[in-house]
């Protein structure tokens, strides 16, 4: 029919019947067979058009009866839902022992194993089904930290007021921690890159350390104030001296330039790794750094299993990351480029370097040698908090 295409379901039913009507016996059956209508569809019209069907008339926008239509597989099916959500999640709300317990639960799975329930239903009714219900693909998210530390929040507390209290005296403040190590080598690189279509950066199946050039340890230093971070980049062991190095070429490389009548720094880090709060080693590469450069050295470490809230970590190891997504890491000089161009909508920007000097492990500290150490513990958590002057001109033995 010429009409046909600007008519609803309705329309075409009331249509069709009036034109069997006017064909009187037998219409019903050449109308079915011209509109490929069904015949019980146009006896529904007839019985319309008789009737007058004033209730449907008034009823605007619907086209059916109410309760017309194909009933809905849930309304035919009502323990689909409920053995959708034990497939779901089969440890806490269904059998431990589901076949699905330990695979990937993909639509067409879930779709296959209600099929063998016998289910009537597809992928596509199964994604739509979990919509309804709430669901979502959503990826593993990092917030669980283990047992809080009863003085977590005094001790974020503690950190924001010393951090405020340098920088209104413009005293420099740092963040310091180790990025992840990373391969050197032809290896994937999470992340998407734009290249032509269909011309993928090819890549090393396998990551095996031996296919590479080594790995590298980027010790990251962020300046807060000036929003400006550095980069060590170490190729040998992730150590305590390793560390307060990298320190150290921020301050003479940067920080005596940014900073040159300050007489005290403070850095905020981990309590853990190669700037852990119980390191030995750490404490005495921080006297030797402080007399070199005549800097009295606050630390501030955050509880264990909070280094998440470090200002490093999303000031500027993230941005590195999102900079080299994408990009296989095939040599030092791509490193250091990549990241000595990260930069943000709010003006971070970055110096990098190489560092190829040997930090062997297993450095043991002696009593005396700690002994030596200028520390004076803050009075609220001196394991945590501290200072470590220089010694005076003269007296550093």
């Amino acid at each position: 029919m010429l009409m046909e295409p600007f008519l609803n379901e309705r329309q075409r039913r009331i249509l069709a019947a009036a034109e069997a009507e006017i064909l009187g016996h037998g219409g019903v059956s050449l109308v079915a067979r011209a509109t490929n209508l069904s015949r019980n569809t146009i006896a529904a019209g007839r019985l319309e058009i008789r009737e007058g069907s004033d209730s449907v008339r008034k009823e605007a926008g619907h086209v059916r009866r109410p309760g017309g239509g194909r009933k809905k597989t849930v309304e035919k099916d009502p323990t689909l839902e409920k053995d959708l959500e034990t497939l779901i999640e089969p440890a806490t709300r269904g059998d431990p022992e589901s076949s699905l317990r330990w695979t990937c639960k993909s639509v067409r799975k879930l779709a296959g194993e209600l099929n063998r329930l016998r289910h009537a239903t597809s992928h596509r009714m199964v994604a739509d089904l979990l919509k309804q219900m709430g669901y979502s693909l959503q990826a593993n998210r990092k917030t669980l930290e283990g047992s809080a530390h009863p003085d977590r929040d005094a001790q974020f507390e503690h950190i924001y007021e010393k951090v405020k209290a340098f920088q209104a005296e413009m005293q420099p403040v740092i963040s310091v921690d180790t990025k992840k190590k990373e391969l050197v080598g032809n290896y994937e690189q999470g992340g998407r890159e734009w290249q032509p279509k269909g011309q993928p950066e090819k890549v090393l199946v396998h990551d095996f350390e031996s296919l590479g050039k080594g790995k590298v340890n980027p010790y990251g230093v962020y300046d807060l104030m000036q929003n400006i971070g550095w980069v060590n980049v170490g190729v040998d062991y992730d150590t305590a001296a390793f560390a307060v190095e990298s320190i150290r070429r921020w301050w003479f490389t940067m920080g005596s330039e940014a900073y040159p009548g300050a007489s005290r720094l403070l850095i905020t880090a981990d309590s853990g790794g190669s700037n852990g709060a119980r390191l030995r080693l750490w404490k005495t590469e921080l006297q030797k750094f402080s007399d070199e450069a005549g800097l009295s050295v606050s630390v501030c470490h955050f509880p264990p299993g909070t280094s998440k809230w470090n200002k490093i970590e999303h000031s500027l190891f993230s941005c590195i990351s999102k900079n080299w997504r994408g990009r296989p890491l095939v040599s030092h000089e791509v490193i250091v480029n990549l990241i000595a161009s990260t930069t943000t909508t709010k003006g971070l920007r970055v110096r990098c370097a190489m560092d190829y000097s040997t930090y062997p492990k297993g450095v043991k500290v002696t009593n005396t040698e700690l002994k030596k150490v200028n520390l004076t513990r803050d009075t609220f958590h001196g394991e945590w908090n501290y200072t470590i002057t220089p010694h005076a001109h003269g007296n550093i033995n």
